[in-house]
Formats: C-alpha cells, sequence, structure tokens
C-alpha cells in the first residue's frame, strides 16, 4: 500500500511539474533541425518576432530611403496596368512625355514616403503570434513567416496603410503629374469609344507599396534563415542555427 501511495505521489508532482512548465512555455522539444539544441517553446516565439523584426525594420528603412522603390527593380511601382493605355496613347502620340516620366517617378516616391510609416504596423501585428503559429513557420522554409504575415494581417494593413499612402500622394504632389495625364486621354475617349480611366490612386499605390514591402521582407527573413551571418542576435542564432545541417 505505502509503494503504490508514494508510486501517486510521485506522478502527481511529476504532472504538476509538467503542466507548470507547459504553462510557462518551457517545455523542452526535440531538435527541430539537424543541430543538436533543443528549443523551448517560448525560445521559438521569440526567435521568429525578433526575426520578422528585423525583416521588418530593414525591409521598411531600404523601401523608405530615396530611391528605395524607384531604384529596384523588384518592387519599382510601374505605370497602372489597368491605365497602360493612358501610357500608350499618349506617347503614340507625343503628348506629355515628361509628365509620364515624371510621373512613374512620383509615383514611386509617394510608396517611398509611405513605407517610412509601416514598420509600427507591421510589428503590432506579430505581438499574439501562437506556439503553433510559431513552429509552423519555422518549419515551413523560406518566406514563410513573411507569408504568415501577408495572411493575417493584409487587410488591416490596407485600412491602416490606405490613409498614409494618400497622404503621402497628397505630399509629393503626385495628382500634378497624373491628372493631366489622365484628363487628356479621358476626353480622346469621346472619340475612341474607349473606356476612361479612374483618376484615383489611391488603392494602387498602398496594394503596389505592401507587397512590395512583403518583397523586402521575405529576403530579408530567408537572409537569416540561410546566412549564419544575419542571425544577429543570440536568440536567432540559436532558433534558426537549430535548422542548420
Amino acid at each position: 500500500m505505502k509503494k503504490i501511495i508514494l508510486i501517486s505521489i510521485a506522478l502527481v508532482t511529476f504532472l504538476s511539474c509538467d503542466i507548470a512548465k507547459q504553462v510557462a512555455g518551457e517545455i523542452l522539444l526535440p531538435p527541430t533541425g539537424g543541430g543538436e539544441t533543443s528549443l523551448t517553446n517560448t525560445e521559438v516565439i521569440s526567435g521568429l518576432k525578433e526575426a520578422l523584426s528585423v525583416a521588418i525594420n530593414n525591409s521598411s528603412s531600404l523601401a523608405s530611403k530615396l530611391n528605395g522603390f524607384n531604384g529596384n527593380d523588384l518592387i519599382k511601382l510601374p505605370f497602372p496596368q489597368d491605365a497602360i493605355a493612358v501610357k500608350d496613347y499618349l506617347t503614340d502620340k507625343g503628348l506629355f512625355q515628361g509628365q509620364i516620366e515624371k510621373f512613374e517617378t512620383t509615383l514611386n516616391r509617394a510608396a517611398e514616403d509611405a513605407s517610412a510609416t509601416a514598420a509600427p504596423i507591421f510589428l503590432n501585428a506579430i505581438k499574439n503570434m501562437s506556439i503553433a503559429d510559431g513552429f509552423a513557420i519555422l518549419k515551413g522554409g523560406n518566406g514563410a513567416a513573411t507569408n504568415f504575415l501577408r495572411e493575417k494581417t493584409t487587410a488591416e494593413l490596407v485600412a491602416a496603410f490606405s490613409p498614409i499612402a494618400k497622404n503621402s500622394m497628397e505630399k509629393v504632389e503626385l495628382t500634378k503629374y497624373w491628372s493631366p495625364l489622365v484628363s487628356k486621354y479621358n476626353l480622346s475617349t469621346v472619340f475612341t469609344g474607349k473606356e476612361k480611366v479612374n483618376e484615383n490612386l489611391d488603392q494602387y499605390v498602398t496594394t503596389k507599396a505592401i507587397d512590395g514591402l512583403f518583397v523586402l521582407m521575405a529576403s530579408e527573413e530567408n537572409k537569416i534563415r540561410t546566412d549564419p551571418v544575419a542571425r544577429v542576435t543570440d536568440i536567432l542564432k540559436k532558433v534558426f542555427g537549430s535548422l542548420d545541417k
């Protein structure tokens, strides 16, 4: 009987400690990759948040500098596809060529200006990452953390980013170059029978600016995954080092 009681006490004690550790996020997990180091839930979440924070800050900094968009072919905003007929028409007619070039440059200046205020919006979105999310992202390969952020926050980001982009367009006087171009084209539709083009650029700049930031974020995230030199903190070295073979 004494043995049974002792075994029961030991089992309860073990389970109690196990539950306490789980609540604290300190369950030791087996190595997640080819490394030797086991990781706790807390470490994985901390490492993923740190990686996203680094990627967000780096990408926002790159995007918001002069020519961050305009000088980067990966994310440069082109003439809006829906309005490409405007560009073709005006180019064929030899009209407003200088304004077309200024418009395309200024379009990217608006995206660069808006990106300067994007980091806090992205950072706020990673605060409540779950343990399940963390391990799925860690094992998900290149771009997994960026894709997680895109899936979870795009709608919220668009809502928050849209007024910023609009203010940025006003700041760089984008419509000063856009309105003469589209107005000239829309007048021609009376004779060509083509549809008029919407003059509102808010959605275009917002969507393209956010897309560009995600492209840069994925690049920064993948550096951390594949290049030990990019792991600039101890937690990044431990978490992503566990994936090294």
